[in-house]
């Protein structure tokens, strides 16, 4: 059996009034609604996965919870890698069996995602405390040809995963936060 592979880019937007425009005027359609995505990074102190630049995630999205294993992303100017992802019925509770299993949260991110389709392509609108980013997910083909219908060039793509993304805006803000969260009352 194959392994599922991921293939994606993330193109960044000065706000997502201009990014929604934008992905409708090239012919995308809404699929589902806008709404928040609780992300939390995990790994262990013994083998870690960040040595291998592999990622295991567990995301909250609305009232779905989903874990997810992301391996090594092959070089070039998109991400591409192996990623396997698998709907769980209770979060917290995956959480503790993780914990239990030696893993513990190493970054936490939230965004708010707005998601739209255009033939098999997925378009994700990602609202984050860092900025706006569209992410484009499906084939090689289908994101160059996107990215063109956006007036894009792949000088434009972003193959950064957020936690990168929020280390390079922490130094270029001399922000010592430690999570990408939305600051709340």
């Amino acid at each position: 059996m194959a392994n599922p592979v991921e293939r994606e880019v993330k193109l960044p937007y000065p706000n997502p009034g201009n990014a929604r425009a934008a992905i409708l005027r090239a012919g995308a359609v809404p699929w589902h609604a806008r709404r928040l995505q609780r992300d939390q990074l995990l790994d262990r102190e013994t083998d870690p996965l960040r040595d291998r630049r592999c990622t295991l995630r567990l995301r909250v999205d609305g009232d779905h919870a989903f874990v997810t294993f992301k391996g090594t992303p092959q070089p070039g100017t998109m991400k591409v890698r192996e990623e396997l992802e698998t709907s769980i019925g209770d979060g917290v509770v995956v959480l503790q069996v993780c914990e239990r299993l030696g893993f513990h949260v190493w970054f936490r991110y939230e965004k708010y995602r707005e998601e739209f389709t255009r033939g098999d392509l997925v378009i994700a609108l990602d609202e984050s405390p860092i900025g706006t980013f569209v992410e484009l997910e499906g084939s090689q083909e289908d994101i160059l040809r996107m990215a063109n219908d956006l007036g894009r060039p792949p000088a434009d793509f972003v193959a950064d995963s957020y936690h990168a993304l929020f280390q390079k805006h922490r130094q270029a803000h001399g922000s010592t936060a430690q999570h990408m969260v939305f600051d709340t009352p």
